[in-house]
């Protein structure tokens, strides 16, 4: 015959499970949720001293075959190491879309308009803002990435309420190039248009620097304020791994191959040593990262909380 001891214990834990037994035998069987879809933000909002800034995603899509866009001079293992090194794919590419919102609390400042009204129109909607809201739209290049939102379908103005502003030689540029999209998106604007130069002013705090390769006349531009400094780099680089890693790995849509490879290195060469945060229109949503040098490229790494801790 065995004996056996009962705690007080043992007894509680023994009365607490007899209830849940049936219910575990017994239970109405439930549906499992719907599958949801993949999700990904669309705006990101952070305060830059006084100036409150705002990354939109106006459109992302993959894109096949990156090794035909990126890094043309490398060989196929060297952009295949490249790939492995940053865990991403060498078929497919994810492309973004990021305009940027700066509101300096006497205007509200666009940075590109993306690739069709609605796209851009729907990510302002997402952050609050409407079209008629915005003051200022900057065109840092005239890529139909960057102004395919200046217009809707039925050609009417985007942002009609704003004054625009690019970069001279920018605009020449292509005013001379017979370019159906810019000939359809800019040039019906042109007697609303302020021409900028290296060091030209959007608005206090926000400054323009040539960083031409990508376009004749590509810009990047400046925004300091409280004390706290961001660049604005647009099209400096077009990927987070085969731009910045490699800066001179050619691109397909780099118009001078050679002054594009020497805008990235000098670009971010002053952001790593400055140890500045840049929003890059081409960066992964949201968009914003530093970078620090790493071999004989940049090793890209995005923001986690630091805009965070600027409010």
């Amino acid at each position: 015959m065995t004996s056996r001891t009962i705690t007080r214990r043992n007894a509680l834990l023994a009365a607490a499970a007899l209830p849940l037994a049936p219910a575990l035998i017994a239970g109405p069987a439930r549906a499992a949720a719907g599958m949801q879809g993949s999700q990904t933000p669309v705006f990101n909002r952070f305060k830059l001293g006084d100036f409150e800034v705002t990354t939109l995603l106006a459109g992302t899509r993959p894109v096949e075959e990156p090794n035909t866009i990126f890094g043309l001079n490398a060989t196929p293992e060297e952009f295949q190491a490249a790939a492995d090194a940053a865990f991403i794919p060498t078929n497919v590419a994810q492309f973004f879309f990021t305009p940027t919102l700066v509101n300096t609390g006497a205007e509200l400042v666009l940075f590109d308009t993306g690739l069709s009204a609605a796209g851009t129109g729907a990510a302002l909607s997402a952050a609050g803002i409407s079209p008629d809201q915005v003051d200022v739209v900057v065109l840092t290049h005239m890529h139909g990435d960057h102004i395919g939102g200046m217009t809707g379908e039925d050609g009417a103005a985007t942002f009609a309420n704003a004054r625009y502003v690019t970069g001279a030689a920018e605009h020449n540029h292509w005013a001379a190039a017979g370019n159906e999209g810019f000939d359809a998106k800019v040039k019906p604007f042109n007697d609303r248009f302020t021409f900028l130069d290296e060091g030209g002013a959007v608005a206090s705090g926000i400054t323009a620097k040539l960083a031409a390769g990508h376009t004749p006349g590509h810009m990047i531009y400046m925004l300091d304020s409280g004390g706290k400094t961001l660049a604005i780099t647009a099209d400096t680089a077009n990927h987070y791994v085969f731009s910045l890693a490699h800066p001179d790995w050619e691109v397909r849509f780099d118009a001078d191959k050679a002054a594009a490879a020497k805008a990235r290195r000098d670009v971010f060469g002053m952001l790593a040593a400055d140890r500045t945060p840049f929003i890059g229109y081409h960066m992964p949503f949201p968009g914003m990262g530093y970078v620090e040098a790493a071999g004989d490229g940049f090793r890209y790494v995005p923001v986690s909380y630091q805009m965070m801790l600027n409010g």
